[in-house]
């Protein structure tokens, strides 16, 4: 869950490119960087960190130019070393960069290929280098004179490579910017326009609230496999490049990732939202006609739109109970449970009204490791609640995602091989409600009914690419468990001391 961002202006875009990785925030708090092109040179800044600590006005007044890419990250798996932390800059073909968000499930065997075949060198761990090369190398067959079609040609030879959830963003020097999305369309991507006295800018981004906070217009989302290219004079051509093309888009963006007021494949984040609620509400009437909830209280934020419609479809009141420190980073994408577990009660504090003697009903957007919602609930009977429901507008998370969320490993998911009722008791809760999956599927299509496949390999393990296996799965719990994410972290802490990222500035 990472955040892109591209722009080709008709003025210095260092400031746009700010402001738009600032609404992109909440898809990764442990890096962010900027890379703008400027008379042919590439001038970059990156750093851990958020994005208001990142750039200074000193880094700022050095990103010079009007075209420009930027991103934030968090990591999947291993480290969060600033060596990994993007935009990810090659020499060869041409003077080339790229940020990326996603996962590549193929990444060890094409570093594999990149090093005995390509004869390409790959620095860190991060697949987002990876991708870059494998683009770098297909590009570099297209020759010195470089047109759209032989950047398409090229895309459409990295879609027969890659395999997994990717979006990314490129600069090529002196020709434009880039952008492609995965064949099934799996992690996002959208593209618009503003008009200016001087001409037409464009920005791409992985969601739309980038562009809305920069004046643009949303033109529309990228499509599975899709190409857009953005030559220096600001004009646009899309193409097609992947052999079959399916939108498969994850839902997990609609149900945590996503902010509210994006619009991802057509279908407005915070209608999707609305309509879990509902269908929440729904299925509390059918399985459990005479309960006696009083209150209902939203685990902030990004619940709230959800326990709002689903108190009113009850019919009951809607309280906040919980008032959030804002200036505490989100428990979901912090490195360490330990970290994880202490942060829950700087982040949120009871409102003891609220609570005292009533029967409430907790709602969050979804139950991951389940740590947080133990302690929340605690915090709601401390509060003198009398009885403590609990509700996800999720199904229950079983499996983990391979696509670039930084789902745990699969023993560390509280639901993984446990019913719904062992959840509930394991968390403390009276009782429990879960979203039904077809039911979250339904509450999309809701919005945008031309929406018909989704990856929801979280909820069910059914993984769409169709090339995890469970020798994968079981490398991959090897390497996001909490353990060896700690491990990676003091390896690396040693490591970069020796390795300071390029940066001018």
């Amino acid at each position: 869950m990472c955040g892109i961002v591209g722009l080709m202006a008709t003025q210095p875009v260092n400031q746009a490119l700010y402001d738009a990785l600032t609404v992109l925030q909440h898809r990764g708090q442990d890096a962010a960087g900027m890379m703008t092109w400027h008379e042919g040179r590439f001038l970059l800044r990156k750093s851990n960190g958020l994005v208001r600590d990142v750039f200074h006005t000193r880094h700022m007044t050095r990103l010079k130019g009007n075209l420009g890419i930027g991103h934030v990250r968090y990591p999947t798996a291993g480290s969060s070393s600033e060596a990994e932390s993007q935009p990810f800059y090659v020499n060869s073909p041409y003077g080339l960069a790229l940020a990326h968000n996603g996962n590549l499930t193929n990444s060890d065997q094409l570093k594999q290929e990149l090093y005995t075949t390509d004869l390409r060198h790959i620095n860190t761990s991060s697949d987002s280098e990876v991708l870059l090369n494998v683009f770098a190398h297909e590009l570099g067959k297209q020759g010195h004179h470089l047109n759209p079609e032989d950047i398409f040609d090229a895309v459409r030879r990295v879609h027969r490579r890659c395999r997994g959830g990717y979006a990314a963003v490129a600069m090529i020097n002196g020709f434009g910017m880039v952008a492609f999305r995965d064949p099934q369309g799996i992690r996002p991507v959208v593209f618009g326009t503003r008009e200016t006295s001087e001409g037409q800018d464009v920005m791409i981004a992985s969601e739309s609230v980038a562009l809305d906070v920069g004046g643009f217009e949303l033109t529309r989302d990228l499509a599975p496999g899709e190409a857009i290219f953005v030559d220096m004079q600001g004009r646009i051509r899309t193409l097609q490049c992947a052999d079959n093309p399916v939108l498969a888009p994850c839902i997990f963006e609609h149900v945590y990732l996503a902010r509210p007021d994006s619009i991802l494949d057509g279908a407005y984040v915070y209608g999707t939202r609305m309509q879990m609620g509902r269908r929440l509400g729904d299925r509390i009437l059918q399985e459990w006609p005479e309960h006696d909830i009083d209150v209902v209280i939203p685990i902030p934020d990004t619940s709230r739109t959800s326990a709002l419609e689903l108190a009113q479809h009850l019919g009951v009141t809607f309280r906040e109970g919980f008032m959030k420190n804002r200036y505490i980073g989100r428990t979901f994408i912090m490195p360490g449970q330990t970290q994880r577990k202490k942060s829950v009660r700087q982040k949120l504090n009871a409102i003891d009204i609220e609570f005292a003697g009533k029967n409430v009903l907790l709602v969050d957007d979804s139950i991951v490791r389940g740590t947080t919602c133990k302690q929340i609930i605690q915090m709601a009977r401390e509060a003198g609640a009398n009885k403590v429901y609990f509700a996800s507008a999720a199904p229950p998370v079983r499996y983990p995602n391979v696509y670039g969320i930084d789902m745990p490993a699969a023993s560390e998911l509280i639901a993984h091989g446990r019913s719904e009722a062992e959840v509930g008791e394991l968390i403390g809760a009276d009782r429990i409600v879960y979203q039904d999956l077809e039911d979250l599927k339904a509450a999309c299509r809701e919005v945008n009914p031309t929406l018909e496949q989704f990856d929801c390999s979280v909820f069910d393990g059914k993984y769409i690419t169709g090339d995890i296996d469970e020798a994968y799965l079981a490398a991959l719990e090897a390497s996001r468990n909490d353990a060896a994410k700690t491990q990676g972290d003091n390896v690396h802490a040693v490591v970069d001391l020796h390795n300071d990222v390029e940066d001018d500035g």
